[in-house]
């Protein structure tokens, strides 16, 4: 399941099915993290110029995955 949704990526810039998960790591004063997408083993990084809300660790939140030129990134990354 995970292997085409990577595959998908790796064809286009960006997936439109906005994703779930839970934020793992986020430090604030560096402003970057990681979240763990619902029902896989995947972190995806997350930048704050990402954030559409603040985000903490524990948060439960949505996002769509762009593919960068250093891998995968949650982008405008918001609350559920």
């Amino acid at each position: 399941m995970f292997k085409k949704f990577i595959n998908k990526l790796i064809n286009t810039k960006k997936v439109n099915v906005m994703k779930e998960g839970t934020v793992k790591f986020f430090n604030e004063a560096k402003g970057f993290g990681f979240i763990k997408v619902k029902d896989t083993d995947q972190d995806i990084f997350v930048h704050s110029t990402n954030l559409i809300d603040n985000i903490r660790e524990d948060d439960k939140v949505q996002f769509d995955v762009e593919q960068g030129d250093k891998g995968l990134s949650a982008v405008k990354v918001r609350l559920l």
